[in-house]
């Protein structure tokens, strides 16, 4: 069989199950990729959590964003110390939040260490618009 007879391999490469699209194109739209600030490591922002820089007059310091709403530039770090510890080690918080002082980073600290003690606590375990409603609630 001739590459032209039949193959889902074209000039571009792999197509996915319809043959439309290329393979690279499905598999970036299925989840963005975010690099996460201490390990460098392109990642699923799935696997991933969000900080965000909260500007104080006494300086910045950075919260998490479990549910990724917060306003304004993100960094992404995987769950791990070793990660935050690269990270704090790199001043990676203050260069990927364009701040121009060293932020506080006591609550990563203490939200990595709150992930630690509960393995099945999910960052994104309520988003959207009906977060606070019960999934199974019937309307009468």
């Amino acid at each position: 069989m001739s590459a032209a007879q039949g193959s889902s391999q074209g000039r571009l490469g792999a197509t996915d199950q319809s043959g439309l699209r290329t393979a690279a194109l499905t598999t970036s739209e299925a989840s963005p990729v975010r690099t996460c600030v201490g390990c460098r490591r392109a990642d699923s922002w799935s696997v991933l959590v969000r900080f965000v820089a909260v500007r104080e007059p006494s300086g910045a310091r950075v919260v998490p964003d479990p549910r990724r709403r917060l306003p304004g530039r993100g960094a992404w770090l995987h769950p791990d110390p070793e990660c935050f510890a690269y990270a704090v080690r790199r001043r990676a918080f203050g260069r990927a939040l364009r701040l121009q002082v060293a932020p506080d980073t006591s609550a990563v600290t203490a939200y990595l260490e709150l992930l630690a003690s509960d393995p099945f606590r999910h960052t994104t375990d309520q988003g959207g618009l009906d977060a606070d409603e019960h999934p199974m609630s019937t309307q009468q």
